[in-house]
């Protein structure tokens, strides 16, 4: 795709230079300057949605620093342009609906506006998997995510039924404490805790449990330490204890009376001190969010 003399496609993306020549044909009203800032813009959706995954998804790991954390971002933006420049439909129906609303603007035969042409057919949008209702929207999130909730909505839509608690929001916990359900805990033997929300096995648990090595955070510092956890015969088990964790416990009776706003959510746990991670509200209301386009 070249514009103006420079091949956009094989920039950086949101190269700025390229943005400059964009804004510089975009003043002529050129179609190929339409279908470059389409593209583009195209190339900045993908960024931004890949960046919401790559928040979404824990990054605590061993191997984890700012550097790596760096190099990730910069590899993100360079695949979704290259992503974008193959197209995945976006830009085309831009294209076609702005050059239709340009055409009904441009000047008729006796110096008036054109008739308006026909209004273009609406682009189907593929049927979205089933799902249970009051979830979601639209389908517009990562396959990953719509599986996951498709999988779990039934038990967060029963537990949210019996505590008050938004089915969204515990979907949002378990898919943060689960990196979308791809680092459930496991026992040594593999066998699965049906976990989903990280909760500890105390004193007065007389259930299963599992000793995992995780990450907590001491005054402000990550650190491995091995934890006992829960382990429930299924999610089910799973979403009822968490509710039943979270209205039947004093500390966290203002997370439950703010159950209708993510944010107060989100912020009311870790200021009960659900978790240690300094920034695990931000993360709550980002995956929260995300799963308003599932």
């Amino acid at each position: 795709m070249s514009i103006g003399g420079a091949d956009l496609s094989s920039k950086f993306a949101l190269d700025v230079q390229g943005v400059n020549q964009l804004k510089l044909d975009a003043r002529q009203s050129s179609p190929e300057a339409l279908k470059a800032a389409a593209r583009q813009f195209e190339a900045v959706f993908m960024n931004m949605l890949m960046k919401s995954m790559r928040e979404a998804t824990p990054q605590d790991g061993m191997f984890d620093s700012e550097q790596t954390r760096m190099y990730t971002s910069m590899l993100d933006q360079q695949l979704t342009q290259n992503l974008a420049s193959r197209g995945i439909g976006l830009a085309d129906v831009m294209v076609r609906q702005l050059s239709t609303a340009l055409a009904a603007q441009a000047p008729g035969p006796a110096g008036g506006l054109s008739e308006p042409g026909p209004a273009l057919a609406p682009v189907p949008a593929p049927a979205p998997p089933q799902q249970a209702p009051g979830l979601t929207r639209g389908g517009d999130a990562p396959a990953h995510v719509q599986a996951f909730v498709q999988r779990l909505a039934p038990h967060a839509e029963a537990a949210s039924a019996s505590s008050g608690i938004p089915a969204r929001f515990m979907l949002g916990q378990a898919a943060l404490e689960t990196g979308w359900g791809r680092s459930e805990i496991r026992g040594a033997d593999g066998r699965n805790s049906h976990n989903l929300f990280g909760i500890k096995a105390g004193p007065g648990w007389t259930g299963r449990s599992v000793d995992v090595v995780t990450t907590e955070y001491v005054d402000g510092r990550p650190q491995k330490q091995v934890e006992r956890f829960r382990a429930y015969d299924s999610y089910a088990d799973s979403f009822r204890d968490y509710a039943r964790l979270l209205r039947n416990n004093a500390r966290y009776a203002d997370v439950v009376a703010s159950g209708h706003d993510a944010a107060g959510f989100a912020h009311g746990l870790q200021q009960a001190g659900y978790a240690t991670d300094p920034a695990y509200a931000s993360k709550l209301v980002g995956v929260i969010r995300m799963l308003d386009t599932a």
